[in-house]
């Protein structure tokens, strides 16, 4: 029998095997470390993290990669840091394999609430 819908980010990520949900906990505290007036729902199955009730930050787990949705504008030296997570326009994937760059996540949800601020 297939497992209903999670309702919550919670449920979301109780759902995931340990790696994934270890990981995707850190995610999530690194957001809301950069973002601290945020609020989470989720959004398209996934956890979105929101600022003044618009949603800045996605994330979501996979097989073997954590993602982490839309891809920010940035300066040169942004676009280096994030190149070799890209895949695709709008996603960036960060394969469990590798140590993951929480700092950096961090910088792209600053980065997305600044852009979505300016909107």
């Amino acid at each position: 029998m297939a497992q209903p819908d999670p309702t919550t980010v919670d449920e979301y990520l109780a759902a995931q095997p340990a790696p994934m949900r270890e990981a995707l906990d850190r995610v999530r505290a690194a957001i809301h470390t950069a973002l601290p007036d945020s609020t989470e729902t989720l959004a398209y199955k996934m956890p979105a993290v929101e600022v003044n009730g618009k949603a800045v930050v996605y994330f979501a787990g996979w097989k073997k990669h954590l993602s982490v949705y839309p891809v920010p504008a940035g300066d040169a030296a942004f676009e280096a840091a994030i190149a070799p997570y890209l895949a695709g326009k709008g996603s960036l994937n960060f394969p469990l394999k590798n140590p993951i760059p929480y700092e950096l996540i961090a910088e792209i949800a600053t980065r997305l609430a600044a852009q979505r601020a300016g909107h």
